[in-house]
C-alpha cells in the first residue's frame, strides 16, 4: 500500500466493443439503495486535507487536487459503500509528473482493513504513467498488478471504475476490464465483503519510490501539480455515517434482487478483452514474481 497522509485499429475495435458491452450490461440498472443520478461533489465528498489545495468547482461538477512543495491534498466520500459499481472520471497531472502519485481507492479503516486501489505513478515528460492496482483484504495486500495505459491520461478525462460484489472485484478503464480479483475464500484467501469502504483520493509526493524506483525526483519548478475529477457515479449500496451495513450484506441473498452489480461478472468476451490488455499492457504481476515469493506464489495465483 502506498504511503498516504492518515495500443491501432485492432485496439479501437476492441475498445468500441468493450464500451458497448459494458454499457449494455448496465441496461435496466436498478439501484434501490443508492440511485445513480447526477451527483455533486458538494453533496458526496469532503475535502479532508491540503489547506485549500483541494477545490470543488463549477457548482459541484468538478473537483481538483493540487500538490506543491509544502503539501498535497485529498478528499473522501461522505458515504461508505458495501458492494456496487463506482465510476470516476480523472484527468491526471500533465507534463513532468515524476515523483507524484494520484491515488484513487476504496478503503475501510483499522489494522484489518480492506482496500481496492487505483494509483497513478507519474513520470518525466513524454513517458507513460504507470497504473498500479492492489487489493487488500483483512489488512493483507501485496497483490499488485501494474499497467501502461494505451492513451495519454493527461489530455482528457477517462473513466476508472471498480465493480465490487461478493464474488468479484473488477477494475475497468473506460469500460475495458483490466483485472478481475475473484473470491477464493473456499481456498483460504480472504475477500473483502464485510467492511464498508469510503472512496478516497489524494495527490501527493512520493519521489522516494514512485518514478523509476525513486531515481527520478519531483521537479518542484513545475509545481503546482493538478489532477481533476468529474462524472462521479455510484450504483452501489451506501451506508451512511451512522447507518448499518446489514441491508447491504443482505443483497447477496435477496431473491429477485434488481441491483445489476451484485451478481455481475465478466462474460467470455469480457474475459478475452481483459486478457488482451494483460498481454499487451501489463508490466508487473505479483502472480508471476517467483523471486518475491520463494516459498510459492499466493494461493489465488493458481486459479485460472
Amino acid at each position: 500500500m502506498a504511503l498516504r497522509p492518515s495500443l491501432h485499429k485492432q485496439f479501437a475495435l476492441l475498445v468500441a466493443a468493450s464500451v458497448l458491452a459494458f454499457c449494455c450490461s448496465a441496461a435496466g440498472r436498478s439501484v434501490g439503495l443508492a440511485p445513480a443520478s447526477p451527483s455533486s461533489f458538494n453533496n458526496d465528498f469532503d475535502i479532508t486535507w491540503g489547506d485549500g489545495r483541494g477545490k470543488i468547482l463549477n457548482n459541484g461538477q468538478l473537483l481538483s487536487l493540487s500538490l506543491d512543495k509544502t503539501s498535497g491534498s485529498g478528499f473522501q466520500s461522505k458515504n461508505q459503500y458495501l458492494f456496487g459499481n463506482i465510476d470516476m472520471q480523472l484527468k491526471l497531472v500533465p507534463g513532468n509528473s515524476a515523483g507524484t502519485v494520484t491515488a484513487y481507492y476504496l478503503s475501510s479503516q483499522g489494522p484489518t482493513h480492506d482496500e481496492i486501489d487505483f494509483e497513478f505513478l507519474g513520470n518525466v515528460s513524454g513517458q507513460p504513467y504507470t497504473l498500479h492496482t492492489n487489493v487488500f483484504s483483512q489488512g493483507k495486500g501485496n497483490r499488485e498488478q501494474q499497467f501502461r495505459l494505451w492513451f495519454d491520461p493527461t489530455k482528457d478525462f477517462h473513466t476508472y471504475s471498480i465493480l465490487w460484489n461478493p464474488s468479484h472485484i473488477v477494475f475497468y478503464v473506460d469500460g475495458t476490464p483490466i483485472r478481475d480479483f475473484r473470491n477464493n475464500e473456499a481456498r483460504g484467501v480472504p475477500f473483502p465483503k464485510a467492511q464498508p469502504m469510503r472512496i478516497y483520493s489524494s495527490l501527493w509526493n512520493a519521489d522516494d519510490w514512485a518514478t523509476q524506483g525513486g531515481r527520478i525526483k519531483t521537479d518542484w519548478t513545475q509545481a503546482p501539480f493538478t489532477a481533476s475529477y468529474r462524472g462521479f457515479k455510484a450504483d452501489a449500496c451506501a451506508v451512511g455515517s451512522t447507518g448499518s451495513s446489514s441491508k447491504c450484506a443482505a443483497l447477496q441473498t435477496t431473491a429477485g434482487n434488481t441491483n445489476w452489480w451484485i451478481r455481475q461478472e465478466l462474460d467470455a468476451t469480457g474475459q478475452e478483452r481483459m486478457r488482451w490488455v494483460q498481454r499487451n499492457h501489463m508490466i508487473y504481476n505479483y502472480c508471476t514474481d517467483v523471486n518475491r515469493f520463494p516459498q510459492g506464489l499466493p494461493t489465488e495465483c493458481s486459479v485460472a
